[in-house]
């Protein structure tokens, strides 16, 4: 969480409001006394989220009255989740009316190669923090035109920790696992493994150079998440994606 991984959302750009995740409360607490700073930690976490999810149910009230199908990408850095993303709007271009929102700690580099597909595009930067919030995807989709769009794709700040804790309003977490990161992740970062439904494992077109073992991997994604649906991928030569655009149609309720 925020309060103890040293995020600081309140250094984030690209919206307009103060945004402090309720860092800036006064405890009024010895922290050094009978566990209150343990207890007040606790308390500031649950004030967090469950502002977090308050927004986050508006956030999901206005998809569902737009009829936009919502996607948040999360993966550690590297995964290829921009290169995904790329791919996945210029195969369904004719298809969709798809909108993406970029979150980094710093730099549009993502939101311009996102920007050069043709779609509609909003940079989110946090700065120091480690994820994007409800409140921050509720402002960056003003931008949008809302009436005009059948999906939204969220490409999270690369992280496989507090992401996983922050509801944005989704209608899925999907997680991007590359084959060079080892197949052991599930088992490192079971809450996001487990909070999301989809696990697309990347860059299999490198396989054949590592020793890295796809079943197991896949069996330790399905130990911590049971009904998780997995897609074996390579962003960069197209393998596999058509099953994953078949999950993504079946997810708009459009033919």
């Amino acid at each position: 969480m925020c309060t103890t991984c040293g995020c600081s959302p309140g250094d984030a750009h690209g919206h307009d409001h103060d945004h402090h995740h309720g860092h800036h409360h006064e405890h009024g607490h010895d922290h050094h006394h009978h566990g209150e700073g343990k207890r007040t930690v606790i308390a500031v976490e649950e004030d967090i989220l469950g502002k977090n999810n308050r927004l986050a149910s508006f956030n999901r009230a206005l998809f569902k009255d737009k009829g936009i199908f919502v996607l948040n990408l999360v993966s550690s850095p590297g995964s290829g989740k921009t290169t995904l993303l790329e791919r996945t709007l210029r195969d369904l271009a004719g298809r969709f009316r798809f909108a993406v929102i970029e979150g980094d700690q710093q730099t549009d580099n993502d939101a311009q190669r996102i920007a050069a597909t043709g779609v509609p595009v909003r940079q989110i930067n946090t700065g120091a923090g480690c994820h994007l919030d409800a409140h921050m995807v509720m402002h960056g989709t003003e931008g949008f035109d809302m009436d005009d769009l059948d999906v939204i794709l969220i490409e999270n700040v690369g992280n496989l920790v507090c992401p996983a804790a922050f509801d944005l309003g989704e209608h899925h977490k999907v997680v991007v696992l590359s084959v060079t990161e080892g197949e052991d992740k599930p088992l490192k970062y079971p809450h996001m493994f487990h909070n999301s439904t989809v696990m697309l494992l990347n860059k299999t077109d490198l396989l054949p150079h590592l020793d890295f073992d796809v079943e197991t991997c896949k069996r330790y994604a399905r130990r911590v998440s049971p009904g998780i649906t997995i897609f074996e991928v390579s962003a960069r030569t197209g393998e596999g994606m058509e099953q994953w655009y078949q999950w993504l149609t079946a997810g708009t309720d459009k033919p």
